[in-house]
């Protein structure tokens, strides 16, 4: 992969963790979308898990510290749960990493879809685990998925139009512009 197109993938996942500022539904964000992106453009493992954490992070920093600043008292680093937040988006694009070497709109909605489970899934056990609202039961836990049923509609719709989006904008430009090319990706 050349510096430009290095580059020009770090714009797309820094627009796209931009976009978690815009007002939105509940739930409905392009975080699947660039763990995916990542995952399937940047080449190197390193980049692909690391600078879409770095985007889900500053992103973090900017929504926690601004716009949801009188949920914490000072600086907010992280919000309760984040393990849980990370450890998903981490496993995400572990998913898309093996799951997008090669591309393609099946892949690619597969990926939507996965990622929309794996977070629902994980994040949600972590609600059940640190949430006073829930007992460390079985049926707690199962409540507790029962609780988050509504949101998981808007988690898989903002995967797929991000993903659409993301995946659409940059195989357009690749047709294009030949030198925009990602070396070991196949379409």
């Amino acid at each position: 992969m050349n510096k430009k197109t290095f580059y020009i993938i770090l714009g797309f996942v820094a627009f796209a963790a931009l976009a978690r500022l815009l007002p939105h539904a509940y739930n409905f964000t392009p975080l699947g979308a660039i763990a995916l992106f990542g995952a399937a453009y940047f080449k190197d493992k390193k980049w692909a898990l690391i600078i879409p954490i770095a985007a889900l992070f500053l992103s973090d920093l900017i929504l926690n510290n601004m716009v949801y600043s009188a949920y914490y008292e000072g600086f907010a680093w992280f919000t309760g749960g984040f393990l849980y937040i990370y450890g998903a988006f981490a496993m995400i694009v572990i998913m898309g990493y093996y799951l997008l070497k090669k591309v393609t709109i099946g892949r690619v909605i597969g990926g939507a879809f996965g990622a929309s489970v794996i977070f629902f899934v994980v994040s949600n056990f972590g609600v059940w685990i640190a949430s006073p609202l829930y007992p460390l039961t079985f049926e707690g836990l199962i409540a507790c998925y029962v609780a988050a049923i509504p949101f998981f509609h808007n988690t898989l719709a903002g995967n797929l139009v991000y993903c659409a989006a993301m995946f659409g904008a940059f195989e357009y430009l690749r047709s294009r512009y030949p030198s925009v090319q990602v070396s070991g990706v196949r379409v």
